[in-house]
């Protein structure tokens, strides 16, 4: 048999997963090969975690995450006021199947963002599309959006993410075309999608920001109706990191 061909055709066919375990098993001595029934288990296995990957590395691509940040780095103590058990509650992001949201609040510097990024890195290797916006870059997208006649496009695209976050919630003032783009995303978002808000502004102070009552009470409805909230404390990391 020329294994050279059948390489070959698994490259042809686009099946690098099972190319790269084949080739792996010729390398090995005779003795030590496996089975045929074990060979298609161990071939279908690498394809599938190939796939898999490919998938998560587009899903990260399109993500824009401000931080390559991962769940395993995220420093978890008394004093941040963020416990093992917490992370673990949504490391496997059922929260997402679940829609829900997740609040992220604190002090500059305090892990707000990273925080944001390690779950939204989490959300794209477990399949869901994810999207970070801080929110200068996300009143800029609809304010363009308004202009070039895409607004639509720009809140199917939001509605169709699995995982949306928003980082530097409070920074920014919202105008009333700001308040209302905020409103119809999450009202198209309620129910059936998961949203991040990480701010500096605890979340009592989120309806003042708001601004317009009206507006505001549907808004943090909409957030905080069943919301996961981590109101992280502590130093900033970026002092110590300084020293």
């Amino acid at each position: 048999m020329n294994h050279q061909i059948t390489l070959d055709q698994l490259h042809g066919l686009k099946l690098k997963g099972m190319a790269n375990a084949y080739q792996a098993v010729l390398e090995l001595p005779v003795g030590q090969q496996p089975s045929l029934h074990q060979f298609i288990a161990r071939l279908s296995e690498a394809e599938i975690q190939h796939r898999r990957h490919l998938k998560t590395a587009s899903y990260l691509k399109l993500s824009k995450l401000r931080y390559d940040a991962v769940l395993e780095q995220v420093h978890c103590h008394a004093g941040r006021n963020l416990s093992p058990d917490q992370l673990l509650s949504i490391a496997d992001c059922g929260f997402i199947q679940r829609s829900e949201n997740i609040l992220i609040t604190g002090a500059t510097g305090c892990g707000k963002s990273y925080l944001a990024c390690a779950i939204g890195r989490q959300a794209c290797s477990f399949g869901y599309k994810t999207l970070y916006l801080g929110m200068n870059r996300f009143l800029e997208k609809i304010a363009q959006a308004k202009l070039d006649g895409t607004y639509i496009k720009l809140l199917n695209q939001v509605e169709k993410t699995d995982l949306l976050i928003l980082d530097d919630f409070g920074l920014h003032p919202l105008d009333s075309i700001a308040r209302l783009a905020l409103l119809q995303m999450l009202e198209d978002r309620y129910g059936r999608k998961a949203t991040i808000i990480a701010s500096q502004l605890p979340v009592d102070k989120w309806h003042e920001f708001i601004g317009e009552s009206t507006l505001a009470d549907a808004i943090m409805d909409r957030l905080s109706g069943n919301a996961h909230r981590f109101p992280l404390k502590g130093e900033s990391l970026r002092k110590k990191k300084s020293q």
